[in-house]
């Protein structure tokens, strides 16, 4: 059987490999600096949920962006990484950085298992069975109340610590760097993901899966990867927001959060990682911005997210790569006429 080529690196529209790391690495570097310009801790809080959101939100973009999986379960993965740790910190007594990485793998192990029935199944069938997959979730944590609380949930969730740094009386800045960090880290996986070979056999089985078929592309074994991909990072942050907030709820598996990260992923653009990313920027600072407004507020939060989408399909991404070209092509046009008119001036 013939694999598909590995991707061309210097594909039209497509930035290098150091042109890209340079750009995530200033991104990254001018996040790191923003406690210095915001000093209250209610502003840090909101940073910090950011870059959960943005988590969840660019690894569900994984897997529908670029899989065309339509997983409706990514949502019950990170509550399963908020009751994995939950359970192993204050049950079962594990350390909490270790409960942090088991909290991952837990939630890619669920992947795999709710992958097993959708292998071969397309559109509707697998949104039916991956939203059956989070409410199976939410049913077992209800029914089992004397560990996870039911519906009173879990509280006095040990939190996580940097040795004799003190976490709680810092003004969340070590939550704030922490969840910076997760978001890296979860950024550089997702982006050399989609930019292997892997990542190439993914896409090519989102648009033509008879074609990839053809050419040696495992249906069961990529949709497989996608999918336990997308979830290791988001069971993390599950798991960092349960620390965070010490406490866990079944609110985290409600159509409520759900809409809110699903908007992210459509508003940033689908098949980008860093346009979910903008996204929960956006939403999560207008909706704060927009909290006076009371119940209006969803209301003009859907909105904007109509407005930007039917000026660009491509959501946010799209926005800036236009405004983008557009400026370059600006820059472009004086040094054009400068060099037309020397072409033309008459030699001495």
């Amino acid at each position: 059987m013939t694999s598909l080529p590995s991707p061309v690196i210097g594909a039209p529209g497509r930035p290098s490999w150091k042109s890209e790391a340079v750009g995530v690495a200033l991104a990254f570097l001018l996040m790191a600096l923003l406690p210095l310009v915001f000093g209250d801790t209610y502003t840090r809080h909101i940073l910090i949920m950011v870059f959960i959101y943005a988590i969840v939100a660019s690894n569900w973009d994984l897997s529908l962006g670029y899989g065309g999986v339509f997983n409706f379960g990514h949502l019950a993965l990170f509550g399963i990484g908020v009751y994995a740790y939950g359970l192993l910190t204050k049950v079962a007594g594990v350390d909490p950085w270790v409960s942090l990485v088991a909290s991952g793998i837990i939630a890619t192990a669920a992947a795999v298992l709710v992958t097993i029935p959708i292998l071969r199944l397309k559109g509707i069938y697998i949104i039916l069975v991956t939203f059956g997959f989070a409410q199976l979730v939410m049913q077992v944590i209800l029914s089992q109340s004397d560990v996870t609380g039911g519906t009173q949930g879990m509280v006095r969730i040990p939190g996580l610590y940097l040795f004799d740094h003190n976490m709680i009386r810092d003004g969340k800045i070590g939550y704030f760097y922490i969840a910076l960090a997760l978001l890296f880290l979860s950024t550089v996986f997702l982006r050399v993901i989609v930019r292997s070979r892997t990542g190439a056999s993914i896409v090519a089985l989102r648009d033509n899966e008879e074609y990839a078929i053809s050419r040696g592309v495992s249906l069961a074994r990529q949709r497989m990867i996608t999918l336990a991909a997308s979830a290791f990072f988001t069971g993390i942050a599950g798991a960092f927001y349960a620390a965070y907030q010490r406490n866990a709820s079944i609110d985290v598996f409600g159509m409520s959060l759900a809409t809110i990260i699903l908007s992210m992923v459509l508003l940033g653009g689908t098949s980008t990682i860093y346009g979910a990313i903008v996204a929960s920027f956006v939403l999560t600072i207008f909706s704060e911005a927009m909290a006076d407004f009371g119940p209006w507020r969803p209301i003009i939060t859907a909105v904007l997210i109509i407005v930007v989408m039917l000026v660009y399909p491509s959501g946010l991404s799209g926005m800036i790569r236009s405004i983008w070209n557009a400026s370059a092509g600006r820059l472009r046009r004086p040094d054009a006429a400068l060099a037309g008119k020397t072409e033309e001036r008459p030699a001495a």
